[in-house]
């Protein structure tokens, strides 16, 4: 190739994901606002089994490699499948650089460790940026409690230290999580926050038919995401049930899409309240019509347990469920208070009885409703994805620089 031919060339990226790719929304986002602003990306990700190895999606070239996700298995499965992960991507970067010759590596976590894939190219000088969705640490010790102690613990900031020293950057979804890599040693400018926002393009309400709250003189709550102990369906599922028992005259239905290793449980618990007519179990839907499914809805659920790693979160359910301007009730967490003060109503988790009177406050006061619901569609109108990319963009482009 020529000096001038290989001066013309586009610039390719890898983005590095341990999930599947269609179901990711932040590495979607990112890949696909990357493309738009002219840059070539391919990712890899993990492979559903009825999935082509090879796809273009949205001009995205994903590469999905054989490994699936087993949501609910026990530490050993996890640990195995986050092995057979990392040595796939490792191998293929390999031996894709000489051909695609990267400009920027970025990995996505969970987990922290995954990034250690890209070390080779790192070594080379291809910039390798780290996306730290979550802390490991507090994940680790929330999702597998019996396994979780102080060596254990130590052992996996000692490894999240080690994946963001090996980055040429990390960046990651809120302030809390970076004042919390503050703390642990993490210099400043070796860390930037971009927000887990969501595109008012695909969340967009004027796109969609929308119904009047209660139009069929049913009350339509959704959740959409995942049925995992973070999650509390639990006490969404009781709040159903309350719901009956304190307004037996309203007519009150859960759609829940999504899937994980709760749903039996919930679909128990729904059998044993006497409410399994009022709860129904879609399974995981596409993202691009998880939208339409908002708007059929009255108002959306947001139910997290509290502990140490949820402290540090913020659901992007309630972002989306504000852009589609439909009520929210979430659980009272820090973030959740600070971002949607007034906007959102919300109830102390673990509290049935309480998320059920935050719901019937929707019901009974409607000036109050459509109140939180324009407050709430104008923060979110601040916090898009739109205008987070463009300073992801410029980030990425700043490290890609001279590639």
């Amino acid at each position: 190739m020529s000096s001038a031919s290989a001066g013309r060339r586009r610039r390719s990226f890898l983005l590095v994901t341990h999930s599947y790719y269609e179901e990711d929304p932040r590495v979607r986002r990112q890949a696909e606002s990357l493309v738009a602003s002219g840059i070539d990306v391919d990712v890899l990700a993990l492979r559903r089994p009825d999935d082509a190895v090879n796809a273009v999606v949205d001009g995205v070239r994903v590469r999905r490699l054989d490994v699936q996700r087993h949501q609910g298995a026990g530490i050993w499965t996890y640990s195995r499948e986050y092995l057979a992960f990392f040595v796939r991507v490792a191998l293929t970067i390999v031996r894709a650089q000489p051909r695609r010759r990267y400009a920027l590596v970025q990995v996505a976590t969970l987990p922290d460790w995954l990034v250690l894939a890209a070390l080779p190219v790192r070594l080379a000088g291809v910039p390798v940026v780290i996306d730290l969705h979550e802390s490991m640490p507090d994940f680790f010790r929330s999702r597998f409690p019996r396994a979780a102690n102080p060596i254990v613990h130590r052992g996996l900031l000692a490894a999240e230290r080690l994946s963001i020293a090996s980055a040429s950057h990390a960046i990651t979804v809120n302030d809390a999580l970076r004042d919390r890599l503050l703390g642990l040693g993490i210099a400043p400018d070796h860390i930037s926050v971009v927000r887990n926002t969501p595109s008012l393009a695909r969340f967009n309400e004027a796109a969609h038919p929308g119904r009047p709250f209660m139009g069929d003189g049913v009350l339509r709550l959704i959740y959409a995401g995942a049925l995992t102990p973070t999650y509390e369906l639990d006490v969404a599922v009781r709040g159903v049930a309350r719901l009956a028992a304190l307004r037996p005259e309203v007519a009150v239905h859960l759609d829940v899409y999504g899937r994980g290793d709760s749903e039996t449980a919930l679909r128990e618990l729904a059998s044993d309240l006497g409410v399994p007519d009022r709860v129904t179990f879609h399974g995981r839907i596409p993202l691009d019509t998880v939208p339409a499914a908002i708007a059929r809805a009255d108002i959306g659920l947001a139910p997290t347990r509290r502990d140490a790693f949820t402290d540090a979160s913020l659901s992007t359910k309630i972002l989306e469920y504000a852009a589609m301007r439909r009520a929210a009730v979430a659980s009272r967490l820090p973030l959740v208070e600070s971002t949607f003060a007034g906007a959102v109503a919300t109830y102390e988790p673990g509290d049935a009885d309480d998320l059920a009177r935050q719901i019937l406050g929707f019901i009974d006061h409607r000036e109050h409703r459509e109140a939180r619901i324009e407050r709430a569609a104008t923060i979110v109108a601040a916090m898009s994805w739109e205008r987070d990319a463009v300073a992801y963009l410029a980030l990425l482009r700043r490290f890609a620089r001279g590639r």
